[in-house]
C-alpha cells in the first residue's frame, strides 16, 4: 500500500472510518452499538482511535516483516 496520510473521521451514519486523507473511500469503519456507546459513555470516538491507532501500528510491523503468527487454522479473536 502506498504511504499517505489517514484520517479518522465520524460518518454521518455516526460509524467510525479511517480512510486515506485525499479519499472518501473508508478502509476501515468501527460500528458502535448504542449499548456500547452508553457503556463508554460518549467516549467511543477515543476508543476508536485507539483501537485504529493500534490496527496501523500492528499493519506497519507486518509490512517490515516483524510480525509473525505461528498459529494456523481458526483462531478465536478475542
Amino acid at each position: 500500500m502506498p504511504t499517505s496520510f489517514l484520517e479518522i473521521v465520524e460518518l454521518p451514519d455516526g460509524r467510525i472510518a479511517l480512510r486515506r486523507a485525499e479519499d472518501e473511500e473508508a478502509l476501515v469503519t468501527l460500528d458502535f452499538s448504542a449499548d456500547a456507546k452508553a457503556f463508554l459513555q460518549g467516549q467511543h470516538i477515543e476508543v476508536a482511535k485507539a483501537m485504529l491507532n493500534v490496527g496501523v501500528q500492528m499493519a506497519g510491523r507486518m509490512a517490515e516483516g516483524d510480525f509473525s503468527s505461528e498459529e494456523e487454522g481458526p483462531r478465536v479473536l478475542h
